[in-house]
This record gives structure tokens, sequence and C-alpha cells, in this order.
């Protein structure tokens, strides 16, 4: 598991602006089915491996079927839209939030705006995260079928214990 000491203030804010991003996605898809979900594209969502990442996406991820987004490096799935994924955001210090492998890609779980868990991905630039609805669906199951998407992206690095650092 990475070390603490992650930016709560950053966090807070990408929490809110991801939480913001669900909100009006639900109400896009309240308001009619053909509007695309609205999001902010990230940082570095310009990133030739978003490209890589954006053009490998399922069509359906924990069964709900893939929807149009109307921003660069993005891609969101559901009716509403309940996982959302950004490519190119600012990448993950250190943290003692739980990490996973997940296919070779390891995913570091911020579950602290429950049932809305933050999967970012770890040791990857451009870095990835996936902002999941765990009421509708199944984290890992999303997280699974993103992973292969998502492993286009080389990765520098991966999670360590805290027996590992030192």
């Amino acid at each position: 598991m990475p070390h603490p000491d992650a930016s709560p203030s950053r966090r807070g804010l990408r929490r809110v602006a991801l939480a913001g991003g669900l909100a009006l996605a639900a109400t896009v898809a309240f308001a009619g089915c053909s509007q695309a979900v609205a999001f902010d594209a990230a940082p570095s969502a310009s990133d030739p491996d978003c490209a890589a990442v954006v053009v490998r996406l399922p069509d359906t991820v924990a069964g709900l079927e893939k929807r149009d987004t109307d921003a660069q490096g993005t891609g969101a799935w559901g009716q509403p839209a309940s996982v959302l994924l950004r490519c190119g955001v600012e990448p993950l210090g250190p943290t003692t939030d739980r990490c996973v492998s997940v296919d070779g890609v390891d995913w570091v779980i911020d579950e602290s705006d429950a049932p809305n868990y933050l999967f970012t991905t770890y040791g990857r630039t451009p870095t990835v995260e996936v902002l999941i609805d765990n009421e509708a669906v199944s984290g890992t199951t999303a997280i699974s079928d993103l992973s292969a998407a998502v492993g286009v992206i080389p990765a520098e690095g991966g999670c360590v214990g805290l027996d590992d650092a030192g």
C-alpha cells in the first residue's frame, strides 16, 4: 500500500467534481436518453495514452451499457450513469487507502464518499479514475471490465505494502 500524505483538499475537490458529474449525469439521463453525459475533461485528457484507453473501452461494464460523453478522455455506463471514467487526472501521491491489483492494474480505492467509490490507477501516467455508484453496480466487477483498456498505459510502478516501503 502507498504511504500516507495524499492531499485532502485535492481529493476533496476531485470528489466534489466527480459527485457533481454523477449528479449531472443522472439529471441528463432523466431528461432524455440520447443526450451525452456531461464531464469536465481531466487536465491531461489529451495525452495519447488516454486516447488509447478510450478507443478500447468496452460496450458494457458490469452489465451496464456504454453512454456517449461530451469530454475527451472520458467514458460512462448505465442509465442513469453509474460508472464514470476520466483519463488524465493528476497522479495520486502516497496514501493509506486500500490498493488492489485487478488484471495487472493497481487501483487505489477511496471509500470516503460511500456508496460512491473512487478507484484511481496507481503507478501509471496518465492516471485514470473511475467513480462507481456501488448501490447500482459492483465496483470490483466494473474495475475488472475496465482493466484491459486501462492496462494499455504502461506501468511505471505499483502499490507497495508498509513492510515493503523503506
